[in-house]
């Protein structure tokens, strides 16, 4: 039965990262995943309430679809997930896909989404780590793009943050923690999380923020509608099945 579920047809797809990120031992450095076509077995996934209820149900049917050996969908960067979603869809529904925006109904044709280019001069191959100088403060700061890892964690840690105070929700600077790994070369974790909370100024986070959505790989999700708005493709269960949520 094992050697079965590897006669599906299958597709690969280009990663936005080109695999940069990765470390040269994984599957991922490659820049290249082996899917196959979602079945009815993926639907099971999409409509499984354990799934839904922990938020892990879109990491289960990447799992479920990847067809590399070796790949640990949580080592996925946000942006390479982004492009396996799109890919996920398309092979499984079809590449037109509708939403509603603001009272609006949007069709958007997923097959002309394309990755973002980014500056690989930035990259070392292998490295998930960038220089960046805050341009008020000019601190030195080093940062990574975040994974699956990496955002599981974060949900977690918010989770805690809400049962000591309902109302209070750090979540922009809780990221900021994780994506930062030094500043001014100083790696502890204690120190990086002292600095987002008191040091780092509202208008260096603002470049930060901004200097990331441009620099990251990732697919281009902005759709223009025929009203003239710019709006993203919202990914969720529903961009796989309308009625699982």
């Amino acid at each position: 039965m094992e050697e079965n579920k590897f006669s599906f047809p299958t597709e690969v797809v280009d990663l936005p990262s080109k695999g940069l990120v990765y470390p040269e031992t994984s599957p991922l450095s490659s820049g290249k995943v082996e899917m196959k076509y979602m079945t009815a077995r993926e639907e099971d996934i999409l409509t499984n309430q354990s799934y839904i209820q922990k938020g892990t149900v879109l990491d289960k049917l990447l799992e479920s679809l990847i067809m590399t050996k070796g790949v640990n969908v949580k080592d996925l960067i946000v942006g390479d997930k982004n492009s396996l979603f799109i890919a996920a869809r398309v092979l499984g529904y079809g590449k037109d896909y509708s939403f509603t925006y603001a009272g609006e109904e949007i069709t958007v044709d997923l097959s002309l989404v394309e990755n973002k280019p980014f500056d690989e001069t930035q990259i070392t191959k292998g490295i998930n780590e960038f220089l960046y100088t805050l341009p008020h403060s000019n601190n030195k700061i080093t940062y990574k793009i975040l994974t699956g890892n990496d955002e599981s964690n974060i949900d977690k840690e918010m989770e805690g943050l809400k049962k000591i105070n309902k109302d209070f929700s750090p979540e922009l600077s809780t990221r900021l923690k994780y994506m930062i790994t030094s500043v001014e070369e100083n790696r502890d974790a204690k120190a990086i999380r002292e600095f987002v909370d008191n040091y780092l100024l509202a208008k260096d986070s603002r470049a930060f923020r901004e200097h990331i959505k441009t620099t990251q790989p990732d697919v281009d999700l902005m759709f223009t509608t025929d009203s003239g708005t710019e709006v993203a493709i919202p990914i969720g269960i529903s961009f796989f099945w309308p009625d699982a949520e």
